[in-house]
């Protein structure tokens, strides 16, 4: 649930028709992440993983606007996700939810 100025903006994704036949090709990449002109923070697994947030990670959290998060199947088996989730709940800032796959 959201608080003070939190907004969460829910997207799931429409899947291109089946019938289509870029539906055939292989894919290289799960996402594709444009950011011309806007500075972004990508958590990956370059990140070192611990038992508490680690301070790149924090500092990040803390100096976001905007934060787009990629909800997989697995995203909630994940403490450290989870973690994170809280975290960035605790901001007053816009919450891009996407839930992948759909």
């Amino acid at each position: 649930m959201a608080s003070g100025n939190t907004q969460i903006i829910p997207y799931s994704p429409v899947p291109p028709p089946s019938s289509s036949s870029r539906s055939t090709q292989q894919v290289a990449y799960e996402v594709f992440l444009k950011s011309h002109g806007i500075h972004t923070f990508r958590d990956d697994n370059e990140l070192e993983r611990g038992g508490v947030i680690a301070s790149d990670l924090q500092k990040a959290i803390e100096e976001s606007k905007i934060f787009v998060i990629i909800l997989s199947p697995n995203y909630a088996n994940s403490r450290w996700c989870l973690d994170e989730l809280v975290e960035i709940s605790q901001r007053q800032r816009l919450i891009l939810p996407i839930f992948y796959p759909c």
